[in-house]
């Protein structure tokens, strides 16, 4: 079932970006990405109340609320600074280039979080990271 949530994470991903592209001409980049926001919190919070998860906030730990909000500003920072960049460049050579995220969650899963890096993960960020230049280039 992950596949699919994640297939679909991709799909909807490929599209934000055509769509912001077509939407952020002649809009300032941080007034996009704050329009974007809101919609995306009224959503998140309309999935919260239609699966009643509201009732788990008091549960979650200040761990929990620590490495949550500042996963909320590495996004908020991610996305100021891709509608900048797909407002001045172009949508086929930003978006690669914002998919070398990819690699670096690679590396920082192997390096905080201990995750296995196999020479099968290395093969594949060399890869990554060979195609975005050659997509860029």
């Amino acid at each position: 079932m992950w596949f699919i949530f994640a297939l679909l994470s991709a799909i909807f991903a490929a599209l934000t970006s055509i769509l912001a592209k077509i939407g952020i001409e002649g809009v300032n980049s941080n007034l996009a990405t704050a329009i974007r926001t809101m919609v995306v919190v009224v959503m998140a919070w309309g999935m919260v109340f239609l699966t009643s998860a509201q009732s788990g906030i008091a549960e979650i730990s200040k761990k929990s609320w620590m490495f949550l909000i500042l996963s909320g500003l590495a996004t908020g920072a991610s996305w100021l600074c891709y509608y900048k960049a797909l407002q001045v460049g172009e949508a086929s050579k930003v978006v690669p280039i914002d998919k070398l995220s990819v690699v670096i969650t690679l590396i920082l899963a192997f390096v905080f979080l201990h995750e296995q890096f196999t020479v099968k993960s290395a093969i594949g960020c060399a890869l990554i990271g060979a195609g975005t230049l050659l997509m860029v280039l």
